[in-house]
């Protein structure tokens, strides 16, 4: 397939077959995002509005906080803060606030919507792709699909590709889930069995760095994030 401005993304994500690519297209339009929002954009009347009204969820605030530009976090903050304390009190009695949809449940982030909007059409063009052999044969070699975008990938599959391509996308799919699953299965069980005497030391051994890491390589293939480890 003929390269373009749409498809360079996917491949990008794709050729270095490190880890869950679509985790990797996720953390490349959520880094995009962060830095176009903490920069000029942070002053632009439309992108504060949004950013008053909906916040950050936990995770993109730590992001956020990555990026060592507290001034204009805190502006953003101040801001959300003062919409969020008009909204809940606003001169209505408290059991009055609730007999709607809670606030809380009706929140989300505002770079959670951006990612999910750009990842939406990435998704797209990935589908397209598919009937290209050579981007099936560069699907087929990655390492890993992770729990989360497996069942993504499998939701959007349903409504984008025709039954013959849907069902080699199931398949290939499917396989790169069960044998990285099945490995990761393996590699901490062999960890748990480390710490029996008959084992002792083991663990330590230079070929066992799969080992070592598998709790690391687990909580990441389910829940799509590194977990943050003190060194």
């Amino acid at each position: 397939m003929r390269e373009s401005i749409l498809t360079i993304p996917i491949n990008e994500v794709f050729e270095p077959r490190e880890g869950c690519p679509i985790c990797a297209m996720r953390n490349t339009v959520e880094q995009h995002i962060s830095e176009y929002i903490m920069g000029a954009a942070m002053m632009e009347p439309d992108v504060r509005i949004e950013t008053n009204k909906l916040g950050f969820c936990g995770e993109h605030y730590n992001m956020l906080l990555k990026q060592n530009n507290r001034l204009s976090l805190a502006l953003m903050l101040n801001t959300h803060l003062a919409e969020r304390r008009a909204a809940m009190f606003d001169g209505k009695g408290g059991l009055k606030r609730y007999s709607k949809k809670s606030e809380l449940e009706k929140q989300t982030c505002f770079v959670c919507e951006k990612v999910n909007w750009g990842i939406e059409h990435m998704l797209d063009t990935l589908f397209n792709m598919w009937n290209d052999e050579g981007f099936q044969r560069l699907y087929a070699s990655q390492k890993y699909i992770c729990i989360r975008h497996y069942e993504l990938l499998m939701v959007h599959a349903m409504k984008k590709l025709k039954k013959d391509k849907l069902q080699s996308f199931v398949e290939v799919t499917d396989k790169l889930v069960n044998e990285y699953m099945k490995q990761l299965g393996e590699d901490v069980q062999q960890f748990c069995d480390s710490f029996d005497y008959r084992n002792a030391a083991k663990l330590h051994n230079d070929d066992m760095e799969h080992v070592r890491s598998s709790i690391e390589r687990s909580i990441e293939f389910l829940t799509s994030r590194k977990p943050e480890v003190k060194k």
